[in-house]
């Protein structure tokens, strides 16, 4: 199954850090993403450039609005992802948690709808009303 591992950090607290504790970082992050992909467990992966290019958007009423970044203010901004085949959700986790984000922010792990497996559009929330 595939998993989506969301990478949540803090962008200010990773900009104050010195060059030699950022490349060491990266440097984590790079043994990681090699180490993933050796193991075969790496189907895709990619960083997303910092919040302030990001452009959010909605549709209301028919008119479409704009707004510089993100759409709320966190603590935390999406950084980047992971897009991982693991068997169930505690090897996607065990994954996950060599991510060196883990440490300093939050990694997100959501399984990913598999379209061609089922039959029936997903709807949120369904499988909590469903179990209730």
């Amino acid at each position: 199954m595939r998993y989506a591992c969301l990478i949540y950090d803090d962008e200010k607290k990773l900009g104050s850090m010195s060059k030699q504790d950022a490349d060491s970082f990266m440097g984590e992050y790079f043994q990681f993403t090699e180490d993933v992909k050796k193991s075969g467990h790496y189907v895709a992966g990619e960083a997303l450039q910092p919040i302030g290019s990001a452009t959010s958007l909605r549709i209301r009423s028919g008119k479409l609005s704009t707004t510089d970044g993100p759409f709320a203010e966190t603590r935390e901004q999406l950084g980047g992802f992971y897009l991982i085949d693991a068997r169930d959700l505690n090897e996607a986790i065990q994954i996950a948690s060599r991510i060196p984000s883990a440490k300093t922010g939050t990694i997100e792990v959501r399984p990913v709808v598999d379209f061609s497996q089922t039959q029936e559009s997903p709807r949120a929330g369904k499988e909590a009303v469903a179990s209730a």
